[in-house]
């Protein structure tokens, strides 16, 4: 039996198929899923409805299980961060998610973003219920 807080059979195949270097792209409601990734990325389906699996859950859950070294935001329309981009900034703050060491940040306007997620190192898209604008996450699986 699975005591880790990680329970979902696809979201736990496409981490352990993940290595250092391979990026997990939390996507909000909003994002297009079906073409905003590689064909090859597995695709976590969460969003069952509005709010319901909210993105700063899906990231908790993954920070517990892998080793975060950076993150990219989709910048809001004005190039700043959104309110849930600061709250993942907190979340990920330099603690035991990323080894100890501070995540690397960077911000990417949406165009930008959507081109960054499109790469072939991006190995899962997890789709949630997330409905606050520019909510998306990329992240970069680091060591320990």
């Amino acid at each position: 039996m699975i005591t880790h807080r990680l329970l979902h059979p696809e979201l736990l195949a496409g981490l352990a198929a993940a290595g250092h270097g391979s990026r997990i792209l939390v996507a909000d409601a909003l994002y297009p899923h079906s073409t905003g990734a590689p064909a090859t990325a597995a695709r976590v389906h969460l969003n069952l409805r509005p709010g319901l699996v909210a993105a700063r859950d899906v990231l908790e859950v993954v920070a517990d299980t892998v080793h975060i070294e950076a993150a990219v935001y989709m910048a809001d329309a004005n190039g700043d961060e959104s309110e849930p981009v600061r709250e993942y900034r907190a979340m990920l703050g330099p603690h035991r998610h990323s080894g100890g060491r501070e995540v690397a940040w960077a911000g990417l306007e949406r165009t930008e973003f959507y081109t960054a997620c499109r790469s072939p190192d991006v190995c899962v898209l997890v789709a949630t219920g997330e409905t606050r604008p520019y909510a998306n996450l990329l992240l970069t699986i680091g060591v320990p």
